[in-house]
């Protein structure tokens, strides 16, 4: 796959409602268009107030998945782990098909996400027992 040189500087209008969730803005990084289609990186704002059809159970049909807490905290619950609180400077990978939801965030939560490859689907599942907006624990 050919891949070409790249560059993204910080530009507040490249935020765009131009993604996968509504409460986000998303501030593509040129990676996809960089890599052929190869990897996705994006810059991630979650819009507060935090909405209940973040808390529904979901999936992405993905090869890799890696997030990267840039500022703010996020609360997660992955199948099989458990609830994590995310801080600024928290890192995680999610395993291909892992079953998860967004239990919370901060009004200031900024996030880097890589995933490859960079088209993917993302299958819905149920609502979560306890998925309200809360404070970190």
């Amino acid at each position: 796959m050919d891949q070409t040189f790249g560059v993204s500087h910080l530009k507040e209008e490249d935020f765009k409602a131009e993604g996968l969730r509504d409460y986000a803005l998303y501030r593509d990084l040129g990676v996809t268009a960089a890599t052929g289609g190869l990897a996705r990186a994006h810059v991630i704002r979650l819009k507060p107030p935090y909405p209940a059809e973040a808390g529904l159970e979901h999936y992405h049909t993905v090869d890799f998945q890696m997030v990267y807490v840039l500022q703010g905290w996020i609360r997660n619950r992955f199948e099989g782990q458990g609830e994590f609180l995310m801080l600024k400077g928290s890192c995680w990978v999610q395993p291909p098909g892992i079953r998860h939801a967004v239990l919370g965030y901060s009004d200031d939560c900024e996030l880097l996400e890589v995933i490859l490859p960079a088209e993917f689907d993302t299958v819905t599942l149920e609502s979560l027992p306890g998925a309200a907006a809360g404070q970190p624990k």
